[in-house]
């Protein structure tokens, strides 16, 4: 027999204040969308303004009244004297500097990103559980320009050191995402998740995906209706129906190849050495504003008048210290890239070498989730290029010598390998690996594929040209 009643029970939740959602939301900001939120900041607490660089805040500041005051002038010295180290590092700006920030301003375009698009969903979701919030972010943060997640989760879970089970959780909350079919690992999951979401799991269509995608991609609709058991008609409406799926999700979204961005950081050589310059030009530079100073320190302010203007006040040093913050931990966080990757920004891509999250957690001092929030959509301008700040984190293979050469570099190689190819008769797989091991680096078939397939190159056999 079963009874009714009720229960109490108790529960500890990890909840975020408002304050540490926006000093994340800062963290996470690329540039410009850091632009704007500093631009509603403006527009919404009056005692928040920018700083007029030709007025001096020594001179216009007044006597402290109180601990508030006395602790708004440290602010405001610290964050001048930021500053002032950030301008000296740039040095003088020339009229060449100028005409190459219009034309950078000029060829912006405010397209929305697919990690921007799916961080989003991510904060109108609130999964309430701040570690599979976690979790679902470092998901976005690995998945590519296609959409896809082509490291598995597998080696995303030994890489970097996370509970499998919680990655794969991330995982189905990033899939239940729009566009259908976003982080997949492969073609096949990618189709699928487009299936399901049309209703269609136990379709026709489906069951060709799951387990005949060879035979689709080879067009063997006759052998097709044999394995299945279905007339030639139904196999090929089901293959209309899979023909209308999108195997690259993400393209319709802003993409580093296709738009010109604005870049967090730029990377200037200096006496032998690359040192990160932060990008603050477009960043205005904010103060207290002493009209509020001076109102709270007049002794006929009303209690009502003093407790709304403290108020502004903190929230208005919360943004500025939470704006530093995310300049100084950026900074830090490319100041380890370019140690690890000195020979990269020497001598180019191919010379990238394998890095990881942790490790540059572990130099910086933050825990690993602050890398990748950190780094989600930022970009930095190299002496190679504009590269998006998690391209430089990537494992990789060993070669003969002993040196690691990161997944990327070998993915280049591999490209200038079939680049140079014969066009009659296309390097294999097996013949790949061979070329591969003469340039010292010594990886298995299946690696080789799977590195194929995530560039988006066919089978030999489907590269041949007469």
């Amino acid at each position: 027999m079963s009874s009714q009643g009720l229960f109490q029970t108790q529960s500890l939740k990890q909840v975020i204040g408002p304050q540490m959602q926006q000093s994340l939301q800062i963290l996470q900001a690329p540039a410009l969308e850091l632009q704007q939120i500093v631009q509603q900041e403006l527009a919404v607490n009056p005692v928040l303004e920018v700083e007029n660089s030709e007025v001096s805040l020594e001179q216009t500041a007044p006597e402290d009244p109180d601990a508030d005051i006395s602790s708004l002038s440290r602010l405001d010295e610290e964050w001048r004297e930021y500053y002032a180290q950030q301008r000296s590092s740039v040095g003088p700006r020339t009229s060449e500097d100028d005409e190459k920030h219009r034309f950078m301003m000029d060829s912006i375009t405010a397209e929305t990103t697919l990690q921007e698009h799916l961080l989003s969903q991510l904060n109108l979701a609130d999964p309430g559980d701040e570690k599979l919030r976690e979790m679902a972010e470092f998901i976005i943060g690995n998945i590519d320009d296609d959409g896809l997640l082509h490291t598995s989760l597998d080696e995303l879970s030994l890489r970097h050191g996370l509970p499998l089970d919680d990655l794969a959780k991330a995982k189905a909350l990033v899939q239940s995402f729009e566009p259908a079919g976003v982080g997949a690992e492969n073609l096949r999951e990618c189709l699928m998740l487009q299936l399901e979401r049309q209703g269609r799991k136990s379709s026709l269509a489906h069951r060709i995906v799951d387990h005949h995608l060879e035979d689709l991609a080879h067009k063997r609709y006759t052998l097709l209706a044999k394995k299945l058991a279905a007339p030639p008609d139904q196999i090929s409406r089901a293959v209309e129906v899979i023909a209308a799926l999108d195997p690259r999700p993400a393209q319709g979204f802003a993409q580093m190849r296709n738009h010109y961005v604005t870049p967090d950081i730029r990377v200037e050589r200096t006496n032998g050495s690359y040192i990160p310059v932060m990008n603050e030009r477009d960043l205005p530079h904010l103060r207290i504003s002493n009209a509020y100073k001076d109102l709270l320190a007049q002794p006929d302010t009303g209690s009502e008048a003093r407790s709304y203007i403290r108020e502004k006040i903190r929230g208005a040093k919360f943004l500025i210290r939470s704006i530093a913050q995310r300049q100084q931990t950026i900074q830090r966080i490319a100041t380890e890239i370019i140690a690890h990757q000195k020979e990269f920004f020497e001598k180019g891509p191919s010379q990238l070498k394998p890095l990881n999250m942790a490790t540059v957690a572990e130099a910086v001092g933050v825990h690993e989730t602050t890398v990748s929030r950190a780094i989600a959509g930022k970009f930095i301008a190299t002496p190679h290029g504009v590269f998006e700040l998690k391209y430089f984190f990537t494992s990789g293979v060993r070669t003969e010598g002993g040196d690691d050469v990161s997944n990327t570099a070998v993915k280049n190689a591999i490209g200038e390998i079939i680049k140079a190819e014969p066009a009659h008769k296309p390097f294999s797989d097996e013949q790949l690996v061979k070329h591969l091991n003469d340039r010292g680096i010594k990886v298995a078939r299946r690696t080789v594929a799977k590195y194929r397939e995530a560039m988006g190159v066919l089978p030999s056999h489907l590269r041949k040209s007469a």
